[in-house]
């Protein structure tokens, strides 16, 4: 401007008027460069941000690294599958027992059932469960079908731990007030008799050597007849019975001659001379 009045007045030639108004062009096109500077700028510190957000790797949860893949500053490659840094438990006051059932007891367990299971490190005690799931897909386990059950637990004193070995047992069926009968009672036989026919104690049959076993049966279905064996007047006698439930070790007793504290036949062994 001051270039335009003096030029005005004839005291800067027109050859200063040119220089001056080239040297303004000039300065505006280097300000508006400025400026794009500034934004492109501004645009990298965003995208360094974002990168810097993502150079981070956080839990998208709340709760207990059980396996770290990774040590801090290793330099971890995205690629088609996306590698296992971390295995991470939520919450570990509520866990899942997934145990294996035979194929010829899953339809006797339902969800909503309880159960009772127990783990190496607590051997005397039993924490209860319950049943929540019952998947479809079967599995082979030694040789036997087996379905996955999965049990809720209720682990407030976090004693369970992630991975452990646990033996569960499904409540099916309460029977209260039964006469229960080892299960070892009901597979006993006693010893065949003497191949001369001589009719000897049961006691005097078990002196000479090991006793010949007939092949042990197995505890039949609720309402089976079967027979438990007592030791009378120095010989086994038979008494007929009708069994109930079971849980694999115990069975009830629902008709038979036997009462409370009287002792059954479980084995037989040779005594020595």
């Amino acid at each position: 401007e001051r270039k335009k009045a003096l030029a005005g007045k004839e005291i800067a030639s027109a050859q200063d008027l040119d220089l001056a108004k080239a040297a303004y062009d000039r300065a505006l096109a280097s300000h508006a460069s400025a400026l794009a500077d500034v934004k492109v700028a501004e645009a990298d510190l965003r995208l360094n941000e974002i990168n810097l957000v993502k150079a981070c790797i956080c839990s998208p949860i709340d709760g207990v690294v059980l396996t770290r893949n990774v040590d801090p500053g290793q330099i971890v490659a995205s690629s088609l599958q996306a590698p296992v840094l971390f295995v991470i438990a939520e919450d570990l006051r509520h866990m899942e027992l997934r145990v294996d059932v035979d194929e010829a007891d899953v339809g006797k367990i339902k969800i909503g059932q309880t159960a009772t299971f127990s783990v190496d490190a607590y051997p005397d005690r039993k924490f209860p469960a319950v049943i929540k799931d019952i998947r479809y897909g079967s599995e082979v386990v030694q040789g036997v079908v087996t379905y996955k059950a999965i049990l809720s637990i209720d682990n407030s004193e976090l004693l369970i731990r992630p991975g452990m070995t646990a033996t569960a047992e499904i409540v099916v069926q309460q029977v209260q007030d039964a006469l229960l009968v080892p299960n070892r009672a009901l597979r006993f036989t006693p010893p065949a008799t003497q191949a001369d026919g001589g009719q000897k104690s049961f006691l005097q049959r078990l002196l000479p050597g090991p006793p010949a076993f007939r092949p042990p049966s197995k505890p039949e279905d609720t309402g089976a007849n079967r027979t438990v064996w007592m030791l009378r007047n120095g010989a086994p006698a038979a008494i007929p019975v009708v069994i109930g439930a079971t849980d694999g070790k115990r069975t009830e007793i629902v008709k038979g001659e036997i009462a409370p504290d009287q002792k059954v036949i479980v084995d037989a062994v040779a005594a020595k001379r």
